[in-house]
């Protein structure tokens, strides 16, 4: 069931997703060689909790830390703990948070040091998609239109974005319907009316789309090795332009 949101309940989740920006504009200061995931891990839920907030993901089915931290060829879910930064690394940092009982959902690929044109490339490309896909988060769309948009432009581009992972909806749970897919048909799926909160992140690969999950059950990888970048917004779908909730 989708849920239509009140204009109190769309409040808290600006709250939410002011704090989770906030957190991972001050991450992305943190982000150099040397540092380590965990230490980035434990910035981040000190900010959270500091802000009146509720880190999201930990405990979550289990998921041991208040962000995801995930390197190079991770896509996603990447747990937090002693490795360092190296220069050249690329490192996506998901971010989510609760303010009294609603969700704020976003995500970031940050560069370490100097990295190579081709993962700045890859960066710049997935950051351009996730904007292409807001654009269509417009009331009397369909959710396909997201999708498709986010794939096209993807794909024009020579790489691929992953399949087995998609955005979804976000409220008084992280994870709510609908989902949605950065890939698909325009014109299929449910309508979008105002008041839907969608959380859209394209996970994009400069190889296949294909993906593994790795023995701690968490961590997603690119199954030929090649790298993968992540970036997300909540964005909840008005009578005119879509509202980022996650942008400072």
């Amino acid at each position: 069931m989708i849920v239509i949101k009140s204009a109190q309940e769309i409040e808290y989740m600006r709250q939410a997703g002011k704090v989770v920006a906030q957190t991972l504009h001050e991450l992305g200061k943190r982000v150099k060689p040397g540092v380590t995931t965990g230490e980035l891990n434990e910035f981040a839920d000190e900010f959270i909790r500091k802000a009146g907030c509720v880190p999201a993901f930990l405990n979550y089915q289990g998921f041991p830390a208040s962000i995801c931290t995930s390197i190079n060829n991770e896509v996603v879910h990447g747990i937090p703990g002693l490795r360092k930064l190296v220069n050249g690394d690329i490192i996506s940092i998901d971010v989510g948070a609760f303010y009294k009982g609603y969700c704020g959902d976003a995500a970031c690929t940050f560069p370490v040091g100097d990295i190579s044109p081709e993962a700045e490339r890859l960066l710049e490309v997935t950051k351009q998609s996730l904007y292409v896909g807001i654009e269509k988060a417009v009331k009397g769309n369909r959710i396909g239109d997201i999708g498709a948009a986010i794939q096209t432009f993807v794909e024009d581009n020579g790489y691929h974005v992953v399949r087995a992972f998609v955005g979804h909806g976000i409220g008084q749970k992280m994870h709510e319907d609908p989902q949605v897919p950065n890939f698909g048909t325009p014109g299929r799926g449910p309508r979008l009316e105002p008041g839907m909160t969608l959380a859209i992140e394209p996970m994009v690969n400069i190889g296949t789309y294909d993906v593994a999950i790795m023995p701690n059950k968490w961590t997603v990888v690119t199954k030929d090795g090649s790298l993968s970048a992540h970036f997300e917004h909540s964005v909840l779908v008005t009578g005119g332009k879509p509202e980022i909730l996650t942008r400072l």
